[in-house]
């Protein structure tokens, strides 16, 4: 496991009954986590919680206000900043564990700007949500264009940008992606580094429907067919309950078995105040040689 370990403005401060206890700054959150599956006290006697979400026997939820504070705000980390705001589904508009992945991407374009400070780096970002890895690629020099079918999502995501002082460098597209990928395929267009962020689950306008074990090797391999002679890398992050890291790296392995490199694959985690660490996903991670 790869641990989200040297945050500032984020920690989760205790976990029980299925709850997680988190920390944003100066602002207390509760959110339902389905790894906590032990009991450790009762989450919901934190004196200093600001909101709870809470779920509904109809499906969805809502949050439960505790004490006031702003409708969003923002947390920093390293030399990022992202805006948080509590959202529906429990949502905030960051993945904190994510930071390890950040780390090693950033590390990644810089060696290769370091050693050819000429090379241009372009990096596609699919499913990309708020733009933590767009911003962070962006930020050491890499151009990205950042796809995503919410508009709203895209947009939270040039705010990010422009908050952490990217103001160019990043393309930002509102589209269904496994659509933009066959685009760019007929285009001829190239990548240096493809990160995908795949939902579970997904409808499309027409009716379409997605299944990540149904559909995610074949978009990999679609994808593949992006990439520059010698990529950088590729990163998959999955959220989906079951499937282990294992999958990512077979998956990566046999799509990049003409490109030079190795795969890897690890769970993402976030420590907490009670001395373990919370499983937030998996990952894996082609990098190029």
């Amino acid at each position: 496991m790869k641990t989200a370990d040297d945050w500032q403005d984020y920690e989760i401060l205790a976990t029980s009954d299925g709850m997680k206890l988190e920390r944003w700054k100066d602002v207390i959150l509760l959110r339902p986590d389905p790894q906590v599956i032990w009991k450790n006290g009762d989450p919901y006697s934190y004196g200093g919680v600001h909101a709870a979400y809470k779920r509904s026997a109809r499906g969805g939820g809502g949050w439960d206000i505790k004490k006031q504070f702003p409708p969003e705000w923002v947390i920093s980390y390293r030399d990022l900043k992202f805006k948080i705001k509590p959202m529906g589904f429990k949502h905030t508009g960051l993945f904190p564990e994510q930071a390890v992945n950040w780390n090693a991407m950033r590390a990644m374009i810089e060696g290769a700007k370091a050693e050819n400070p000429e090379r241009e780096i372009k990096v596609l970002n699919l499913f990309a949500y708020t733009g933590g890895a767009s911003v962070a690629c962006a930020k050491s020099g890499a151009l990205v264009t950042h796809v995503d079918a919410a508009k709203g999502m895209v947009e939270r995501a040039g705010e990010n940008a422009r908050l952490s002082g990217v103001n160019s460098g990043i393309r930002y597209i509102v589209d269904d992606c496994m659509k933009f990928v066959a685009r760019e395929i007929r285009r001829g267009n190239k990548y240096d580094a493809i990160i995908m962020d795949p939902p579970s689950y997904g409808r499309g306008p027409n009716g379409e429907t997605w299944k990540i074990e149904e559909n995610l090797f074949d978009f990999v391999l679609s994808c593949v067919k992006l990439l520059s002679a010698n990529p950088l890398f590729f990163l998959i992050n999955s959220y989906t309950t079951g499937l282990q890291p294992a999958v990512l790296k077979n998956i990566l392995t046999l799509a990049l078995k003409g490109f030079e490199g190795a795969a890897e694959a690890y769970e993402v985690g976030l420590p907490t105040k009670e001395g373990i660490v919370l499983p937030c996903g998996a990952s894996g991670l082609f990098t190029g040689k």
